[in-house]
């Protein structure tokens, strides 16, 4: 039975894609270097897939950024703003992707927003009364001709045209109908290029069709593929989509000329009932996605062989074995991790494992090969996790009561506005400071034992003193520490809390060069010691001005981290808020007054369909977050903070979670949430982003000026904080010590020309 994935990580079994980008990007390499590391890096890729005996190997799925922003350089879809600017094709591809800056020159960079329900980062193209969609690009084409010149049996992969348009900002009064006729002519072209280059497959990838597709949507997914699939030659069409199943769809995909028809049996697992009750064409092939693209766990051949039984009966044998994403979204190898204990490894599988997984499945199914089932069935019978019988018991005893502060954000809004007496227009950041190189080799050396912990913290603490003088110097009024003991944001609290295990090497993508290393939730979740305490108290006793305490909220921990298959989500993330508060309440016991709990993860894994959003996750996610905040005093202020992500459609539950001040992500996507806002009646003290930290871009004081003055225009002043986008633990310090500055300044221009009211109206 023939065998594929769709897609690969591409950042390199050691992140060599990352080191060599970022090298390129500081001049240290040219570009021919950097495109020799990523050849090296695609063939090393496709060799280990036909070493695993993978029939239908995807060619396309590599990309130095996002795979959105290449279909978009393919179909010339580049705003004049960067064509402009007479880069080479591959520095304009990045100047799209971070934004550029010169002497002479400074361009933004285009919105970046979360990839469906997934940690991973998509770049969003922009269409407008300038956009000219034609196929120019060559980069898949060359990548074909390579991968066919050591013998890679080729299936061609790009971003569907329906979920490019779904993803798209359309400006100039321009709309997602003017543009049909010329994707189609594009992506017809495409097909016209792979037929000649005699490629058997193409995958178009339409993950989008998992959402709540209507009628209209409906007419355009007609009118694109009616075009496109005219124009299909020798090359078999594969319509590959992931994420969820495709209910309101199924029977117009089905209808249609596709060779086959991707569907994900892991997450949509409805796409099992549409088969059963509306079979499957015969002429048509199913790519049966069974092996879990998401997550790190081994697969249950018997669950597994019985699912696929069931698929066959409905599909006359016409069936290819799938992954039901891609792997882009695990890590490479759990061959890699020496440390973790064998019987937690036992029961990993990432990237290359997974490969091997659809080897065994097709022989399990196929080949009836009963040792390898019976093998994989004992090590299932194998698994321990660790039980905490007292924290399932609190959990069972929690009542509305547990999840309800008071008094209401109104009269705590009073209260503390009394209790700090901060100017209008209060300005802060979102928590990270610079990871400088001095920081991480400090916390390389506390690891190899080369340094004491004494000496690690000592260092810290310089670091911590430092970076409090100067937001005190430059005006910032209310404080962070800078995180420098921080690896991560989730991993730092998964390091803390029982019930965790972490991997050396488990790195995932979750956004150009910028990889996580996501922990693995292996047992009960509970905290054992204060985690940030020390760190928050020595940085208070530094300044008269307040600091904030700083945490990674239930939600945003869970999310990305791998989760147990076992547990309900629920269930860990009750444990992991639990444990949040009582972290919460010894800040609040030791005189931290303000205490951001980070959620920027907490739309990702809303259920692509709006009517599960609430059944399926809020009603559980949202009050998660509650109980971690729901004990502390009312004059104690709680922030969150939430980052790229399409916000505005849960701005009610957002506004349910009962924070005293929210932050958001807001200037690379031009303020569009603003207006959201507004419309929504949003009650709590919000803090839109005024700086774009993932762009190596500084803004001038008179571009943050102009950005203060939209946030005056449209919001109560009383309401308002003035922030960057996100952490800067990313940046320089020169790029943010500059753009800090000018925020400031910024400010207080503003400030002068504004009435100062009393802070509530």
């Amino acid at each position: 039975m023939t065998k594929t994935i769709i897609g690969f990580p591409r950042i390199g079994h050691h992140r060599e894609l990352k080191f060599a980008t970022e090298h390129y990007w500081k001049h240290k390499i040219t570009a021919d270097e950097l495109q020799a590391t990523a050849k090296e890096i695609r063939i090393n890729h496709w060799q280990a897939q036909i070493n695993a005996g993978i029939d239908l190997i995807p060619v396309g799925d590599f990309s130095f950024f996002d795979n959105v922003l290449d279909t978009a350089n393919l179909l010339n879809i580049v705003p004049s703003r960067y064509r402009d600017l007479n880069l080479s094709q591959l520095d304009e591809y990045f100047a799209q992707a971070r934004g550029y800056q010169s002497d002479t020159k400074s361009v933004k960079a285009l919105s970046m927003k979360k990839w469906f329900n997934t940690n991973y980062h998509y770049i969003v193209p922009e269409f407008d009364k300038d956009t000219n969609i034609q196929l120019i690009g060559t980069k898949l084409f060359d990548e074909i001709e390579e991968a066919k010149s050591i013998g890679v049996p080729v299936k061609a992969c790009i971003i569907g045209p329906y979920t490019l348009l779904k993803l798209s900002r359309f400006l100039d009064g321009t709309n997602r109908n003017s543009f049909i006729d010329a994707l189609v002519t594009a992506y017809s072209d495409v097909l016209t290029r792979l037929n000649e280059q005699q490629v058997n497959w193409l995958q178009i990838d339409e993950p989008a069709l998992c959402f709540d597709v209507d009628s209209a949507e409906k007419k355009l997914f007609d009118r694109l593929y009616d075009g496109i699939l005219a124009a299909k030659g020798k090359t078999k069409v594969l319509l590959q989509t992931y994420f969820g199943d495709i209910r309101d769809v199924y029977n117009d995909v089905v209808a249609k000329d596709f060779d086959g028809i991707g569907l994900d049996f892991v997450e949509g697992s409805y796409n099992q009932t549409l088969l059963a009750n509306n079979g499957f064409p015969s002429d048509k092939i199913l790519f049966a996605g069974i092996v879990n693209g998401k997550n790190i766990w081994r697969n249950n051949y018997s669950q597994t062989v019985s699912k696929v039984n069931e698929i066959a009966s409905h599909t006359d044998g016409k069936l290819i074995l799938n992954t039901s994403c891609s792997l882009l979204h695990v890590p490479y190898s759990a061959k890699d991790e020496e440390k973790l204990p064998s019987d937690v490894k036992q029961h990993l599988a990432f990237a290359i494992e997974k490969l091997a997984e659809l080897g065994d499945l097709d022989k399990v199914v196929f080949e009836r090969d009963h040792k390898v089932l019976d093998a994989n069935t004992s090590l299932f019978q194998t698994i321990k996790h660790p039980v905490n019988q007292s924290v399932r018991t609190e959990i069972d005893s929690l009542t509305d009561d547990d999840y309800t502060r008071l008094p209401a954000r109104e009269e705590r809004e009073q209260i503390q506005h009394d209790e700090f007496k901060l100017p209008v227009l209060p300005t802060t950041t979102i928590g990270s400071f610079p990871q400088t190189k001095d920081v991480r080799q400090n916390r390389s050396k506390l690891r190899k034992g080369e340094i004491t912990r004494d000496q690690y913290d000592e260092f810290n603490n310089e670091k911590i003193k430092r970076i409090i003088k100067f937001q005190e110097d430059i005006g910032i009024d209310v404080l962070v520490h800078g995180e420098y003991e921080r690896n991560d944001m989730v991993e730092y609290f998964g390091e803390k809390l029982d019930g965790f295990v972490f991997t050396q090497n488990g790195w995932v993508q979750s956004y150009g060069t910028r990889g996580v290393k996501p922990p693995i939730i292996w047992g009960d979740i509970s905290r054992n010691a204060p985690i940030t305490v020390k760190d928050s108290v020595y940085a208070q006793s530094l300044t008269d001005k307040p600091v904030k305490g700083m945490l990674t909220g239930p939600v945003t921990i869970f999310n990305w981290s791998f989760p147990r298959e076992d547990v309900s989500p629920k269930e860990s993330v009750t444990q992991i808020a639990l444990a949040l508060q009582e972290e919460v309440l010894d800040l609040e016991k030791n005189n931290i007054k303000i205490i951001q709990i980070d959620e920027p993860a907490l739309r990702e894994n809303l259920p692509l369909r709006k009517t599960n959003w609430y059944s399926e996750y809020l009603d559980w996610a949202v009050p998660a977050f509650r109980l971690v905040h729901s004990k502390v005093q009312p004059s104690t202020q709680i922030h969150t903070h939430m980052c790229y992500s399409e916000f505005g459609d849960i701005i009610k539950a957002i506004d349910a979670l009962d924070a005293d001040v929210i932050s958001f992500e807001a200037s690379r996507a031009d303020f569009t949430l603003i207006d959201q806002l507004v419309a929504a009646n949003f009650k709590t003290e919000v803090g839109p982003g005024v700086y774009d930290i993932h762009s190596p871009r500084v803004p001038s004081e008179e571009e943050v000026e102009s950005l203060i003055k939209v946030l005056v225009e449209k919001l109560p002043i009383n309401k308002i904080w003035i922030n960057p986008d996100c952490g800067l633990k990313t940046r320089s310090e020169e790029e943010s010590f500059e753009s800090l500055k000018n925020i400031v300044n910024a400010t207080k221009k503003v400030r002068r020309v504004v009435n100062e009211p009393n802070r509530v109206s």
